[in-house]
């Protein structure tokens, strides 16, 4: 049974900032079968117990910048049960921008295929683009709780939170990583087959001239975003943690499988590593070196963080991390990115929960998931606007306002279920 579209109307005042998200409306997302909200500039805050959509409400606003969700790489996952479509669509600045997602059924729209993936369609201002088109139109800085094992935790999560930071720079190189997907898949059959003598090892080179130019490109853009990214890491370190920023000086460095000798490119290393590493490649049936194995380290001092840094050094460095990528995007044309924070102020003591709070105040707009008001600073609960996600079964979650922050002072809201 359909619910009843929810429709919000907060923050009527114009929106001079791009970088603002004005309206969001939702169809068959996760626990959202039908959702329509509008935002007004400043914090807003997204109320609700686990597992409510408070996860899912900030998951629609990545699908609108980045074409894809951070939470998984399966866009079948996405759809609602029961439904065949997921549609986001969203008003940043100028710009209406449309996701959609189509999951194919098994002949009966009510029984999708489960774990199935999903056809997407993304369009703006009702013309059609690819996920990379969609670079600069609603530049946004993720931190979720995972991102409390960046320091400690697998490559993997060190990888991805450079590259979507690279992305957001970039539209050649989100194009170079998702052709180095594609090469990489097609590499890796490709040596299954001739460890199986069901191929020949000439065949490798048509793939290794496209594995080593989006390869090369890709770890070219990394030094470069790491050598731009000194600066700020350096000054929100110390802005976090004066005294230990003064006694030693937080870095990301790159640890790359390919390291470059005296005159070569990254390209002409891996280029070289392919090489030394052929035959274990065919006995393994997979890549072995290249960008999808290089890791990035956290070092205070010249030592790696991950083998002695406490809890709170940990901490302290992934909060400069997220807070020099704000300044790196804004540094960029002015502009500065949307904050998604989901359930991080729980993971914070209040030194490091007030830094982040001096820093929402200076933004146009972030998003700030909670299960209580009582674990926020109260100056920012004071100066944001409140929501609270209220689960609907198979209604689906529905979103209302609890309080409208000092920046929405005017605002109205109607067509609220009970």
């Amino acid at each position: 049974m359909a619910s009843e579209t929810s429709a919000l109307d907060l923050g009527e005042r114009s929106v001079s900032s791009e970088g603002v998200l004005r309206s969001i409306s939702i169809q068959g997302l996760r626990s959202y079968q039908s959702l329509e909200a509008r935002f007004g500039p400043g914090p807003q805050l997204i109320v609700g117990p686990n597992a409510a959509g408070k996860t899912t409400l900030l998951e629609a606003i990545v699908l609108l910048a980045w074409g894809r969700s951070h939470r998984t790489s399966s866009d079948g996952e996405l759809v609602r049960w029961g439904s065949e479509l997921a549609r986001i669509e969203g008003i940043a600045g100028r710009e209406t921008i449309e996701v959609a997602l189509v999951r194919p059924s098994a002949g009966d729209a009510a029984r999708p295929v489960a774990g199935s993936g999903a056809r997407k369609r993304i369009r703006v201002n009702g013309v059609g683009r690819r996920a990379a088109g969609l670079i600069g139109l609603l530049r946004t800085v993720v931190f979720a709780p995972e991102e409390m094992l960046l320091v400690a935790g697998s490559p993997g999560l060190r990888r991805t939170a450079l590259d979507q930071l690279a992305s957001q720079r970039s539209a050649a190189y989100a194009r170079d990583l998702a052709a180095y997907a594609r090469t990489l898949q097609q590499r890796n059959s490709l040596l299954r087959a001739i460890r199986e003598e069901q191929a020949g090892r000439d065949e490798l080179r048509f793939w290794d001239a496209s594995f080593l130019d989006a390869g090369g490109a890709i770890v070219a853009e990394r030094l470069r975003l790491l050598d731009d990214l000194a600066d700020p890491l350096a000054r929100a370190h110390a802005e976090i943690a004066p005294e230990e920023a003064g006694a030693a000086r937080l870095t990301i460095s790159y640890a790359t499988n390919a390291p470059a000798l005296s005159g070569e490119s990254p390209r002409d290393a891996l280029a070289r590593r392919l090489v030394e590493t052929a035959e274990k490649e065919v006995w393994n049936g997979s890549t072995l070196v290249g960008p999808h194995r290089d890791d990035v380290v956290f070092g205070l001092d010249g030592r790696d963080m991950s083998g002695f840094a406490s809890r709170g050094q940990q901490r302290t460095a992934i909060l400069a991390f997220k807070l020099a990528e704000l300044d790196l995007l804004t540094a960029q044309d002015g502009r500065p990115p949307l904050l998604l924070l989901d359930d991080v102020f729980s993971e914070l003591d209040p030194d490091r929960r007030a830094h982040l709070v001096r820093r929402i105040a200076d933004l146009p707009q972030a998003f700030v998931t909670t299960t209580t008001l009582e674990d926020l600073d109260p100056a920012l609960v004071a100066a944001a606007t409140a929501w609270e996600v209220v689960p609907g079964g198979d209604a689906g979650a529905s979103l209302r306002p609890l309080r409208r922050g000092s920046r929405n002072a005017d605002a109205s809201a109607t067509g609220i279920p009970s």
